[in-house]
């Protein structure tokens, strides 16, 4: 499976180990809860759903990478105990406790979250004193003598045996005690990652052209050389920030993440050619409505590869801004009820610094956790900042201080609004652009619309707030009936298969 059914899959079984009865116990008892093993080349994102499934969650994640136990580490010191048994004393051998083990009843201790998923990376390559003891963790859950809290499910991961020379293969009694989950990289499902993640146009449209560049392990005279999805995702990153600094992205920069020389020098060429568009295009000035009929003439007359790179081009910059647009709108909303019990207090003031301290706990506890994602992470500071604003436009109010509450929270509310008609004009110039210069059913139109559709933002901002030029090219494209037809084409195709 690819990584997001992965992703699904794993987080509909922490579900449900996590489902308790009316008794307060759990459905599934927690020893016949088998661990999860992702099995799965390096750098397709295995680390990173762990983080987006706790996040969503609300749980608590503690991650560990195997190859860096010893037996020691993983089960703890041994030391000697005086017992008595039937009237004699004896010397025990006891053992501390595992810092795996601790490390969990510290994260529960520290953020006050019960339940979690503990993940033990490169568990196929933990050291030789340490192999036996494994079949007794996953079958038990236990490292020397102490077992793992209830609530929290084990998920392991490691790579196939051709990427990593340390691999131990699990025999037949260690993988019949685990779900194991073989996962190989899929462009189309860490597109929709990628899309939703916001990364950077040019990687897009180049891999968007170029599939097969996305994921690449192979041998050559000079030694390994290798693409992964981290690679890209880090590689978005630095130039997002190169950018903003107004440095140079060099070929040196591009290779120190793309790991194969041909794929990075053909990545570089593109980025060039991405900024060249970017100047020649400005899609700022499009999207504000002012292009002209030399604009469109030089769309109209492109190849195929600098149209779908200025359709990128323009997609990118609607989308950043309506991700920003409905973060803004969900913070807004979630304030709505605090400020209302803000202004029913006898005291407004304490009211907002209360709510101010439980956002902080919120980004304290979710982070110790390891459970608090980027976006929650910037919900939370922008809510903070706006209680910060009520409590300054409270306490520097000449009358009365409600009334400033009120007020310094509908004028947020305007200025969102503004932004989202704001939206909506570009939305049209965008769609207007592409009609004109290719035409209302042509390819690039349906490449617009559908990333319209798709997007997780996007397609939030058009629910909530309303497109007319999305709808009437939506229409025309019939973008969910063409997705129902194809769905019903693939499922006669299974069944005449089958039959």
């Amino acid at each position: 499976m690819n990584i997001a059914q992965a992703k699904q899959y794993i987080k509909d079984t922490v579900k449900i180990y996590l489902t308790k009865d009316e008794y307060e116990d759990y459905r599934i008892p927690v020893m016949r809860q088998r661990p999860i093993f992702l099995l799965g080349a390096p750098g397709i994102g295995k680390t990173a759903i762990m983080e987006q499934i706790a996040a969503e969650l609300g749980i608590a994640l503690v991650s560990y990478s195997m190859t860096h136990h010893t037996r020691q580490s993983a089960l703890g010191l041994p030391f000697i105990e005086k017992k008595e048994f039937e009237g004699n004393t004896y010397s025990v051998s006891e053992y501390t406790m595992s810092e795996i083990i601790a490390s969990v009843y510290e994260t529960m201790e520290e953020s006050g979250i019960k339940e979690g998923i503990l993940f033990l990376d490169e568990i196929n390559c933990v050291s030789e004193t340490l192999a036996p003891s494994m079949l007794q963790f996953l079958q038990y859950k236990v490292f020397g003598k102490h077992r793992v809290p209830d609530g929290w499910v084990i998920v392991t991961a490691g790579n196939p045996p051709e990427f990593n020379k340390s691999v131990r293969e699990f025999d037949v009694v260690t993988l019949d005690r685990l779900k194991v989950i073989e996962v190989e990289a899929d462009y189309p499902a860490w597109r929709d990652y990628a899309r939703n993640k916001g990364l950077h146009g040019a990687i897009l449209n180049f891999l968007d052209m170029k599939k097969d560049s996305f994921y690449s392990m192979e041998t050559t005279p000079e030694g390994r050389a290798y693409v992964t999805a981290r690679g890209w995702e880090d590689l978005s990153d630095i130039i997002t920030l190169y950018e903003e600094e107004g440095l140079q992205v060099s070929d040196d920069l591009i290779g120190q993440y793309i790991r194969n020389d041909k794929i990075a020098r053909e990545f570089g060429a593109y980025y060039d050619l991405y900024n060249k568009y970017k100047r020649d295009y400005r899609a700022d000035k499009v999207l504000e409505g002012n292009f002209s009929e030399a604009l469109l003439s030089k769309a109209t007359e492109a190849g195929i590869d600098e149209r779908l790179a200025m359709v990128g081009l323009l997609l990118h910059k609607v989308r950043d801004e309506i991700k920003s647009i409905v973060l803004e709108s969900d913070v807004l909303k979630e304030m709505l009820p605090a400020l209302k019990a803000v202004l029913d207090s006898e005291d407004p003031a304490k009211a907002l610094n209360k709510q101010i301290e439980a956002v902080m706990t919120i980004i304290k506890n979710r982070e110790r956790a390891g459970s608090l994602s980027d976006s929650e992470k910037k919900k939370c500071k922008k809510k903070k900042a706006y209680f910060e604003k009520l409590l300054a436009a409270f306490t520097g109010a000449e009358t009365d201080g409600t009334d400033s509450i009120k007020s310094t929270y509908n004028g947020l509310s305007d200025t969102l609004k503004n932004r989202v008609e704001s939206e909506k004009s570009r939305i049209h110039f965008l769609l207007e652009f592409i009609d004109k210069a290719f035409g209302e059913e042509s390819n690039e139109m349906l490449v617009a619309v559908t990333e319209l559709t798709v997007g997780t933002s996007t397609s939030r901002f058009i629910n909530a707030f309303g497109s007319s030029d999305y709808e009437k090219y939506n229409n025309v494209l019939k973008i969910s009936e063409r997705g129902d037809n194809l769905k019903r084409e693939i499922g006669e195709l299974i069944k005449n298969d089958q039959g």
